[in-house]
């Protein structure tokens, strides 16, 4: 009993030390944290309980069958985030690069049925340099397994990816297939071929920041959803992240403790500028509606011209999209319609109530959108909000042009409570323009055409510019005083708390991917 014992822990030893003493030592040097460091930051204390620690790789080629290091380069198990549970895989980069093997690739699957099957989230903790080349295409049936299984859980279960060193070929698939990507700045990459395949290939002169990391995904392509400083920061920021979304797609989030007070916000009274073409940060109007400090912003360098994010309202857990005045006048455009379509749609897919504020003078004309599909683009928003069955509530502060004023959670496409401020305009498009069309003959005509369009413009600017003609229709519900936007959305999603929508019955619909 005493050997068995003693080869027990013999056992226990190799796999907590992985790649050895001294790979642990060259990770802490370069600014990273081994996998289970990882593991024991991300989980609350003492949670962590370990699977398949005595694993180890079937591979007897290229000498592999005398390089067998337990746990074969990923930890896995579970344990609990703020006292929910949670499955989690971390590569461990000190064994082989943390290469996927045939069994690195089966402990990972493991961990995936287990999220699923028990309805939990699944956080990967990816550091990986991609198949192991030693093992050929088993590997890359191990890669063809794992997105598989992403793909069954999108939608049931809170997938998230925390990129947490270099992330090559096929790795970078799984965290793309994922809800959310985090990225660490300097230490993390992700690129389907390195630097030096595409210098061969296409002749670019590339580093791997400047090709994968986490500025370019951040901020450029919208691979990542989010960039932190380092890596005790991203998990911080995962369990942050996971106190939003509930534990699958039959629940929800758990709504804080609230108690009502003076939910009145004098703060909203002059946010909007007089001049209608005078910009204003809807971030500014994003915080004095919602619980103090509870806005988590999604994507906040990429398609800067929306803004979404998580936040608390009255306790209860939502998902905001709004129009960003501030950059681009808030057009939409291909990049915003894609981020702010995808994140409608997390939302959706776990109970999640979506608030929109809505200050949008309608797309971005140019040959560069229409060439980037510009229609298909805004068709996957249209979708998005088209499709979603949670509450979903719109607060329309100054400008809802055109088909943009469509797109953003109107009346017309299912949206629960349509309000708006009495600054709002509703119109197929701005005075000036609409002048021009309309009383076109009567301008040209006249003597002095400045001031005929002047004066035809305040007229259909008089007619338009205000949210009372479509208050009237019933597209707009109620028109209301910014200072009571807080409370009078407290109330809406409480009215709105069970909502039950169900779609038609069909296999899945068609978006316009």
């Amino acid at each position: 009993m005493s050997e068995s014992r003693e080869l027990l822990n013999q056992k226990r030893a190799e796999s907590l030390l992985g790649g050895g003493q001294a790979r642990i030592d060259s990770q802490h040097k370069k600014g990273k944290l081994t996998a289970r460091e990882r593991i024991a930051l991300l989980l609350d204390e003492n949670t962590f309980c370990e699977i398949g620690a005595f694993v180890a790789h079937r591979s007897s080629d290229f000498g592999m069958e005398k390089q067998k290091l337990l746990g074969d380069g990923v930890v896995t198990g579970y344990g609990k985030v703020n006292g929910r549970l949670t499955y989690v895989f971390s590569q461990d980069f000190t064994v082989f690069g943390g290469s996927l093997s045939e069994t690195h690739a089966e402990k990972i699957c493991k961990i995936m049925d287990l999220a699923l099957q028990n309805g939990a989230p699944l956080i990967g903790l990816n550091d990986s340099g991609g198949a192991r080349i030693q093992e050929g295409v088993v590997s890359l049936g191990g890669y063809a397994d794992i997105f598989y299984k992403n793909v069954r859980s999108s939608g049931v279960i809170p997938q998230i990816s925390a990129i947490m060193g270099p992330c090559a070929g096929g790795a970078v698939y799984s965290p793309a297939l994922t809800d959310f990507i985090y990225m660490v700045e300097n230490t993390s990459y992700m690129f389907v071929t390195g630097p030096n395949v595409v210098k061969t290939v296409t002749n670019e002169d590339v580093s791997s920041e400047d090709l994968g990391g986490a500025s370019v995904h951040g901020s450029k392509s919208g691979v990542a959803h989010f960039t932190v400083a380092n890596e005790v920061l991203c998990i911080q920021n995962i369990r942050k992240l996971l106190s939003y979304v509930p534990q699958n797609c039959e629940e929800k989030t758990a709504k804080l403790e609230y108690h009502l007070a003076n939910e009145v916000r004098d703060s909203l009274k002059n946010i909007i500028p007089n001049n209608p073409n005078q910009p204003y940060n809807i971030k500014d109007v994003i915080e004095n509606i919602v619980d103090e400090s509870s806005f988590y912003e999604v994507h906040t360098n990429f398609a800067e011209n929306i803004v979404v994010g998580f936040a608390r309202l009255a306790g209860r857990s939502i998902g905001i999209v709004a129009n960003q005045p501030a950059y681009l006048a808030g057009v939409l455009d291909v990049a915003s319609s894609q981020k702010a379509a995808r994140f409608v749609r997390f939302c959706d897919a776990f109970n999640i109530p979506l608030l929109v504020l809505e200050d949008v003078p309608g797309f971005l004309p140019g040959t560069d959108q229409e060439w980037n599909a510009i229609i298909t683009n805004g068709a996957k928003l249209l979708y998005a909000f088209s499709e979603a069955t949670v509450p979903r509530i719109t607060v329309i502060t100054r400008k809802a042009y055109g088909g943009a004023y469509d797109v953003m959670n109107s009346k017309h496409i299912g949206a629960d409570m349509n309000f708006a401020w009495p600054s709002a305009e509703i119109a197929v498009m701005g005075a000036k323009g609409a002048a021009e069309i309309i009383f076109k003959k009567e301008i040209d005509s006249a003597s002095d055409k400045s001031a005929a369009l002047k004066e035809k413009e305040q007229e259909y600017s008089d007619l338009f510019a205000n949210p009372y003609r479509a208050a009237e229709r019933g597209f707009v519900d109620e028109v209301i005083f910014p200072e009571e936007t807080r409370l009078k959305l407290i109330h809406a999603f409480e009215m709105l708390e069970n909502k039950v929508s169900n779609l038609p019955r069909k296999k899945h619909g068609n978006i316009p991917l």
